[in-house]
């Protein structure tokens, strides 16, 4: 269950935010701060996976709140809730390190979506794993393959086929196998590839010969 603290000044907008939350599978509310001074406290005390944190507090303002909150908590988590709609202020919060900013007033469905995002990708990195694949990354950024173009001079009808190449594919293949099957170029073969690669589908093996050795693709899990 993930964790979460919401500061803000307004009781009752605080109590609404809680409610959107408390509805949102996989977190629950610990807490709730209307000042600086009691977020840091709150902070501390409840160690919160995810801070809800308005900008205009009447303490301090939210953007410098932020190190402070990260120094009683370290591996503390920061989405932004706030009218403030200046460029300067979104920007500064970006350079902050906030997983996201989302301009009041906002629906249920607004939050929830930022919320679902935040759980499958930021608290979806796999910390038994030394190091992050390219389609864990992409996915904490938000480029999933259904939001990241292809690219140039790809299209959908071909990745198809060279999908379908790979699992009709007896162990792992070259580009220069795909592009024979395929009647296309291997450094088209090979853009494909290295595309899907780069999505997490395939796994890559290297074969070693004579001069630079050979990538060969593989979906996992085949």
């Amino acid at each position: 269950m993930i964790k979460v603290l919401i500061v803000d000044d307004d009781f009752m907008v605080a109590k609404v935010h809680a409610g959107f939350i408390q509805r949102t599978a996989g977190f629950t509310v610990v807490g709730a701060a209307h000042t600086g001074a009691q977020a840091v406290a709150e902070t501390e005390r409840l160690q919160p996976d995810l801070v809800l944190l308005d900008i205009h507090l009447p303490d301090i303002n939210g953007l410098d709140l932020m190190q402070r909150l990260r120094d009683v908590a370290p591996e503390l988590d920061v989405l932004v809730i706030s009218a403030a709609r200046e460029v300067e202020t979104v920007r500064k919060a970006l350079r902050g390190g906030i997983v996201h900013y989302l301009i009041k007033p906002f629906s249920q469905s607004d939050l929830q979506e930022r919320l679902e995002h935040y759980r499958s990708a930021y608290q979806g990195l796999d910390s038994s794993k030394d190091v992050a694949e390219q389609s864990d990354v992409n996915r904490v950024f938000g480029l999933d393959r259904a939001e990241r173009p292809l690219p140039k001079g790809c299209s959908v009808e071909t990745l198809k086929l060279v999908e379908a190449a790979l699992k009709e594919a007896d162990g792992d293949v070259s580009a220069a196998e795909v592009a024979e099957q395929l009647g296309t170029s291997r450094v088209s073969a090979r853009r494909y590839l290295e595309y899907l690669h780069d999505e997490g589908s395939l796994d890559v093996k290297l074969k070693y010969g004579v001069g630079r050795p050979e990538r060969r693709y593989v979906l996992k899990g085949q």
